[in-house]
């Protein structure tokens, strides 16, 4: 029991955290705040601080490093010093990172930090935690004594192993595939301004130096009926929000909490790209998107 009584988020966290802060606030009657964001999406620092500074009980912030929509990246050092300072604990959503980013967990002090394997080509329905070890945690689920106590039942020895091979494959040429997935978000950014240049990005998005390399967010002018309908149909696989969301016709929470109400109508979609991907395959989804624009 870490003794928390107040948890500081953002709206544009991953359901996996907003809805278990939104259950603790309930059960555990623990005390919420969202920090303020900027227009484009960014956690407003300033208004960070002076929820710390106002912290008369024990406070766990919790932030994502990356954002899984709009590919934002948070200052995540800045961030865990200012936690640091005010005597706050630091939780950071970093799925979307681990195996893209390289992160220094002497340099940052990052109280926990999680990962999924199939962010950087693993397995997936297998992930991990990093936990600091001046902290004891309590088991979700109870029962033997696996993985030192914290979580019970037999480990998922063959995707543990796929796991970590993954990892150590996405860590070997990190900087060689970085520059070669930028290259390749880069060219989609530079040819979808030539194909309509009232196209605009969600977030940081298009901004190679505040945003993840493997996401962009791209709203179009007008809503297009259909949209990813028929970028599947031409074999397209892109997503209008997360891939956890699907099925749901709730809209993104993440563009619903930064855009107006007007904007939030056009046709948002997020591209990813990856080490596998080819500029030919590039090429191919802009000369689709040219056709449903036209």
């Amino acid at each position: 029991n870490l003794g928390v009584k107040r948890i500081i988020t953002s709206a544009i966290e991953h359901h996996a955290v907003l809805n278990m802060v939104a259950a603790l606030k309930i059960k555990k009657n623990i005390e919420v705040h969202f920090v303020k964001l900027t227009p484009q999406g960014a956690v407003d620092l300033e208004d960070l601080e002076q929820l710390l500074k106002d912290m008369s009980v024990k406070t766990l912030v919790s932030l994502m490093y990356i954002n899984n929509e709009i590919s934002n990246l948070l200052p995540l050092k800045m961030v865990a010093n200012l936690c640091q300072t005010y005597g706050a604990y630091f939780h950071s959503d970093t799925v979307q990172a681990i195996g893209h980013y390289a992160i220094d967990l002497e340099e940052i002090p990052i109280d926990f930090l999680v990962a999924s394997a199939h962010k950087f080509h693993g397995p997936k329905g297998v992930g991990f935690a990093f936990i600091r070890k001046k902290f004891g945690i309590k088991p979700l689920i109870i029962g033997g004594a696996q993985e030192h106590g914290t979580r019970a039942g037999t480990e998922n020895v063959h995707s543990i192993a796929g796991m970590a091979l993954a990892l150590d494959l996405a860590l070997e040429n990190l900087d060689k595939d970085k520059k070669y997935v930028e290259n390749l978000k880069s060219h989609f950014i530079n040819q979808l301004k030539k194909l309509d240049k009232n196209i605009t990005f969600n977030g940081l998005s298009n901004d190679l130096k505040q945003s993840s390399y493997v996401t962009l967010n791209v709203r179009f002018p007008k809503n297009i009926p259909m949209m990813l309908f028929k970028l599947d149909l031409k074999g397209i696989a892109v997503s209008g929000g997360s891939a956890c969301q699907s099925g749901s016709d709730k809209g993104s929470h993440v563009l619903q909490a930064i855009l107006s109400a007007a904007e939030a109508q056009k046709s948002s979609v997020r591209f990813s790209f990856s080490k596998f991907n080819t500029l030919a395959e590039v090429d191919f989804a802009l000369l689709a998107l040219k056709e449903l624009l036209d």
